[in-house]
């Protein structure tokens, strides 16, 4: 069995940043795996600006943000790209299986960093009630649909949850010709950074309930309508308070879940309310030589904060693997919302 010395799994910022660090900590033998066609991850659709604030005092869109790294990577021979490479078993001696086109491989690890990100929630575990048309969509679906594909969802919109993605979704709608009808969301507050609630919200005047939730679906083939009602703070229906609103598209942006499957699988503690790695701060799990960046590690609000935890992560496997020296961690930021920027 081939052995490699530094596998990174995720070649999104997390997995170039960490890649990236654990080579400028020393580590000469580095494979990273991503499951995707191109390097970058969520970042290469998220056209709008507002990224790279903090980590290059520049305000970047997210592809010019993942190009940088991109360029970075692409610079050094001593990190191998394996692209359309998804791994789907670990083992907690490090022994990963990945599939490529036409091909399954089999490698052992002397360390492993886990970028895998997150997935978005979906209508089933916020328990919406009615009939399953066409029309639904998770808010980072539609932005794909729309920055990448060049299709159009949907023409009247309603958005489930005010999380970073769906608030900016809201705007892109707008821009590109569609009706916002409202964003419905269950809490006292938004769960997306205050910039967006004002920049995607506010300033297209969309309609932003708060304390309301979606309570049933309509529609046969394609979603025709939704009721909406006031709960109180025990997110309880209020009697008389329900309406409905036309609509055929629905967004579902009621947060973010981090893809750790492959940790679980090889036996690492999860803390069973985040889905994350119960770890001492430096990115470490409870299996030596098994590390965890970005949002699998824990869910951020800006991409600015995964590339400086993730630099941390890549020196930490290093000094592992008897490189480098380690330094005091950034200071982590608090468990956030997930927005990409």
């Amino acid at each position: 069995m081939v052995e490699r010395e530094l596998v990174v799994i995720g070649g999104g910022p997390a997995g170039m940043a960490a890649a990236i660090s654990a080579y400028e900590s020393g580590v000469r033998d580095i494979l990273l795996l991503e499951r995707d066609q191109f390097l970058g991850g969520i970042l290469n659709q998220c056209i709008h600006t507002g990224f790279g604030i903090e980590y290059f005092k520049e305000v970047l869109t997210g592809p010019e943000y993942a190009d940088r790294f991109i360029k970075k990577v692409d610079a050094i021979s001593n990190i191998e790209v394996s692209l359309e490479s998804l791994v789907v078993r670990m083992t907690k001696d490090r022994v990963l299986t990945y599939l490529k086109p036409g091909a399954l491989s089999e490698i052992k690890a002397k360390a492993v960093v886990l970028a895998t990100g997150c997935r978005e929630r979906t209508r089933e575990m916020v328990h919406i009630a009615g009939t399953r048309p066409s029309g639904i969509f998770s808010a980072g679906l539609a932005q794909k649909l729309i920055n990448i594909e060049g299709l159009l969802p949907g023409r009247e919109v309603v958005i489930v949850g005010s999380g970073d993605i769906g608030l900016i979704m809201a705007r892109r709608f707008i821009l590109e010709g569609a009706k916002v009808k409202g964003v419905i969301e269950i809490r006292r507050q938004s769960r997306g950074l205050l910039r967006n609630v004002v920049q995607c919200i506010e300033d297209f005047e969309i309609p932003l309930y708060f304390n309301y939730k979606i309570s049933r679906i309509y529609g046969k083939n394609r979603v025709e309508m939704v009721d909406v009602v006031k709960v109180d703070n025990l997110y309880k229906e209020i009697p008389n308070t329900r309406f409905q609103i036309r609509c055929d598209t629905l967004l579902i942006s009621v947060g973010l879940i981090p893809e750790n499957e492959l940790i679980e699988m090889a036996g690492v503690n999860i803390d069973a309310k985040t889905n994350t790695p119960i770890s001492d701060g430096l990115n470490k799990t409870s299996i030596p030589g098994i590390f965890v960046c970005g949002n699998s590690f824990k869910v951020y609000d800006i991409v600015d904060t995964v590339t400086q935890d993730s630099v941390e992560a890549g020196r930490t496997a290093a000094v592992y693997l008897g490189g480098g020296e380690m330094t005091p961690p950034a200071q982590q930021e608090k468990m956030g919302r997930g927005g990409a920027g």
